[in-house]
């Protein structure tokens, strides 16, 4: 087990660069297998999702080259093969193989996803969108198996219930080598889907629509890569460091980041307070004053975010009077974070899956779980607070969405470092 250790209460300060966004990487590695020409991606965060991610396309005899922040990928020997249960419950964003295998070779096996356990994220709106294509799909021994037509895929009208970012993008992925046209309504309006369109369109793909709550598609026979592709930033990495810089920072720079696709977020954070000047690609966070409580809740782009609900937490920690609410209407279950915050000295409740803040608290360092990715940046942000010393367990959760961490963390003047403990059994992961 890996486990984060932080010596905290002093203030940071200087520049951070922002990596690429994790929620559209995990997808643009698998879409990757639909061209059958070598793929190159750039500003590819450091993270333990990129890695496993690269493991199940090795286990297809995918050659995969990853330097700096450049991993090359190349398909064109690909095996179809299937991605068991074991393989794939290291992450979530495994079920995108889902639809980038039906779109290749018109099958895939997959085990069920793993990931963070934050609730209920069933993957029904994906088997009904894969049904509507023509696919066959069957749950037996713990695997999903999705079989194509003889004649192929077809195009048709897809309706999703809830605007899902994993169906839109899954759906989208199946579809844009099947024959005919596809139109897929309430689709989810994230700027990591525009980024997978962008990424398949160089390739040949006809999307239309990403970023509206309509997405058409017309099938073409392939895909070829031909040009890099740049990943747009990651806006939650974005959203941790404001948090970060304005809880305990003294001035800090965040580089690489388009505002507008952090407009909800920073919104709230200033109405609290906190004054930052944003230029055409980086922001700078002054060193807070009194903040303001304020009532946070979280929807569907172009709302709040639900993976920074847990990252501003710590924020509404150190406003002086009010009482702050959250209501995660994505996750409402998205707490396991806040008995954590409690043994670090945090006056926060949960009630009726209603997380509520009171003023006055005085954070400590304590030992602490990071019971997910989003929780574990609460609790670092937390500690980075806190005088004395923070240890988080399960710390490779945080490792799994934050680029560099820790080396980014050092940069700014931070006392934190990443060891590797027994686990109950005495093993090491």
């Amino acid at each position: 087990m890996k486990q984060m250790i932080i010596h905290g209460g002093k203030p940071l300060q200087g520049d951070v660069w922002i990596g690429g966004a994790k929620n559209s990487t995990v997808a643009l590695i698998p879409a990757s297998i639909l061209s059958r020409t070598p793929v190159t991606l750039e500003g590819v965060p450091r993270i333990a999702d990129v890695d496993n991610l690269m493991d199940l396309l090795r286990e297809m005899d995918v050659q995969c080259n990853f330097t700096n922040t450049t991993l090359m990928i190349n398909p064109v020997n690909i095996k179809l093969s299937p991605l068991p249960a074991g393989k794939v419950k290291s992450l979530r964003a495994s079920y995108y193989f889902m639809g980038a295998l039906l779109g290749r070779f018109g099958q895939a096996t997959v085990g069920f996803p793993g990931g963070d356990d934050i609730g209920p994220r069933p993957i029904d709106q994906h088997i009904k969108g894969f049904e509507a294509l023509g696919a066959t799909v069957k749950n037996e021994n713990d695997q999903i198996i999705i079989t194509a037509p003889e004649e192929g895929l077809h195009g048709a009208e897809i309706q999703l219930k809830m605007p899902s970012v994993g169906a839109t993008m899954n759906i989208i992925m199946a579809s844009v080598t099947a024959k005919g046209s596809t139109v897929i309504n309430n689709v989810a309006k994230e700027p990591e889907i525009i980024d997978l369109a962008t990424f398949l369109n160089n390739m040949g793909a006809t999307i239309r629509g990403a970023g509206t709550d309509q997405i058409r598609i017309e099938g073409v026979p392939e895909l070829r890569a031909s040009v890099p592709h740049t990943i747009i930033p990651d806006r939650i990495e974005a959203g941790t460091y404001v948090s970060m810089a304005a809880c305990i920072g003294n001035g800090i720079r965040i580089h690489n980041i388009i505002a507008e696709h952090l407009d909800s977020y920073l919104a709230k954070v200033e109405e609290m307070g906190v004054v930052i000047d944003t230029d055409e690609d980086s922001l700078f966070v002054y060193p807070a004053g009194d903040l303001n409580m304020v009532q946070v809740r979280t929807d569907p782009y172009p709302g709040f975010a639900t993976d920074l609900q847990q990252p501003i937490t710590p924020l509404l920690l150190t406003a002086k009077s009010g009482e702050g609410v959250i209501l995660d209407s994505i996750y409402p279950r998205r707490t396991r974070h806040i008995p954590e915050l409690q043994k670090m000295g945090a006056k926060i409740k949960v009630e009726d899956n209603i997380i509520l803040v009171h003023p006055g608290s005085v954070l400590h360092g304590a030992e602490v779980t990071a019971d997910e990715i989003r929780a574990g940046a609460c609790l670092m942000v937390a500690g980075l607070m806190a005088p004395g010393e923070t240890k988080i367990n399960n710390a490779g959760n945080i490792l799994r969405g934050y680029d560099r961490v820790v080396q980014k963390l050092h940069q700014l003047g931070a006392d934190v470092e990443i060891v590797d403990i027994p686990d109950r059994q005495g093993v090491f992961d």
